[in-house]
C-alpha cells in the first residue's frame, strides 16, 4: 500500500509490474467518506488482478464535479483511508475532471467501474481494450454513497 504523487513515478511502477507479467487493475473514484459500498468494490476490483491502483479525484477535481461543498475530506486523508485497505495496492491523484489522461499513462491491463456506468462511456475503454486489455464494471452490493450518508446527517442534525 502506497501513495504515488508523482506521476512519472508511477508510470515506472506500472512498467516494473508489466515485466513481472503481474495484471494492473485501475479503478477510480473520489472515495470521499468511505463506506462499505468502496471497501466491496475495491475488494471486487482486486479479485480481477494482481495489483490494484486506485486514482483518487484532487480536491479540485471533485469541486469542479460536485460543486464547491465537496469534497468533505480532503485528498490526503482521502488518499490514507484508501491505501490503508487490504486489496488496495497503489493510490495516486489525478486532477483532471475524468481519468483519462492517467489511464492513457499507464494503460492497465483491466479498467474497472461500477455497473451504474455503460460499457460504452467508460472513459479510457478505447485506450485499454485497444492495447489487449479488458474493461470490467462490478454490481453495487449496497445502496450506500457518500451523497445518502451526508444527507443522513443532515436529517439527523435537523438541518
Amino acid at each position: 500500500m502506497s501513495v504515488i504523487e508523482d506521476r512519472n513515478e508511477l508510470i515506472n511502477v506500472r512498467k516494473k509490474l508489466k515485466a513481472e507479467n503481474k495484471k494492473v487493475v485501475f479503478t477510480n473514484g473520489c472515495f470521499d467518506i468511505l463506506h462499505s459500498g468502496h471497501v466491496d468494490y475495491l475488494n471486487k476490483a482486486k479479485a480481477s488482478g494482481d495489483v490494484l491502483i486506485v486514482g483518487i479525484n484532487s480536491d479540485d477535481s471533485i469541486k469542479r464535479i460536485k460543486g464547491e461543498k465537496r469534497p468533505i475530506i480532503n485528498q490526503q486523508e482521502r488518499a490514507f483511508l484508501v491505501a490503508n485497505l487490504k486489496a488496495v495496492d497503489y493510490v495516486t491523484f489525478f486532477g483532471e475532471d475524468t481519468p483519462e489522461i492517467i489511464i492513457n499513462d499507464l494503460i492497465p491491463d483491466i479498467l474497472v467501474k461500477g455497473a451504474d456506468w455503460a460499457l460504452d462511456k467508460i472513459v479510457g475503454r478505447d485506450t485499454v481494450e485497444k492495447n489487449g486489455g479488458v474493461v470490467k464494471t462490478i454490481e453495487f452490493v449496497n445502496d450506500q454513497s457518500t451523497s445518502k450518508i451526508i444527507n443522513t446527517i443532515l436529517k439527523k442534525s435537523g438541518n
